[in-house]
């Protein structure tokens, strides 16, 4: 032969940007390692707790939808390649579960509201930025919740689950784009529309002169991040 051929090997999972640690745990739990599994569950629960919670606003859904996300997760996570981090990739399950279970909710004519008062009672008051007990303070974190959990509830669920995705997780327009399955430029569209229908219900119901709260929530809406 004139030469030889020159063939570059193919590697057997494309992992892009997972570290060694994370790939290394995916591929024990595809392989039902029940430690690992144990392992994965341990550091994502409070996550995977938490985003359910604020976007079902109830303890017992967001318990039971923790568990359908982890059944999903382990029902799928061979088909895991590291197209993401794994943190997102879980994101994007308990998003898809949530939606699901919000338009289970709409078929049976069941609202997603909670009063504020059960929501402390379950889950105890916002935590405080310091050791201060002024009532005024408490007050103010209570009427802020009150009122957000309110709009935030109102909005349509994509537009909900983005701005808790990107004011409560942090995270980035990417990482949101693929937790919804979408284009970055419809995370971009969905922010500032849910941005703006906030803005609108809670200049309906605006808080007493006396209160922080506008000026926490003009530092949210508008001076906050883009």
């Amino acid at each position: 032969m004139g030469g030889e051929l020159s063939v570059k090997p193919v590697r057997a999972i494309t992992w892009t940007d997972v570290g060694g640690r994370e790939a290394s745990l995916v591929q024990r739990c595809a392989a039902r390692d029940e430690d690992s599994c144990a392992e994965l569950v341990t550091e994502h629960q409070r996550m995977v707790y938490q985003l359910s919670l604020n976007l079902l606003n109830d303890h017992n859904e967001a318990l039971d939808l923790s568990q359908e996300v982890f059944l999903r997760v382990f029902r799928t996570i061979h088909n895991f390649r590291g197209q993401s981090a794994l943190k997102t990739w879980i994101y994007r399950i308990v998003i898809n579960q949530a939606r699901n279970r919000q338009r289970w909710w709409r078929r049976r004519f069941r609202s997603a509201q909670v009063s504020l008062d059960q929501h402390v009672e379950q889950h105890g008051d916002l935590p405080a930025t310091s050791t201060s007990n002024e009532p005024d303070r408490v007050l103010g974190r209570r009427e802020l919740a009150a009122r957000l959990t309110t709009a935030l509830l109102a909005l349509p669920f994509d537009q909900r689950s983005a701005l808790v995705l990107r004011e409560m997780d942090g995270l980035s327009y990417e990482e949101i784009a693929f937790s919804q399955g979408v284009a970055v430029g419809t995370v971009k569209s969905r922010l500032a529309r849910a941005r703006e229908l906030l803005r609108e219900q809670l200049r309906e119901t605006p808080a007493p002169a006396s209160s922080p709260v506008d000026a926490v929530l003009a530092t949210r809406l508008e001076g906050g991040r883009p």
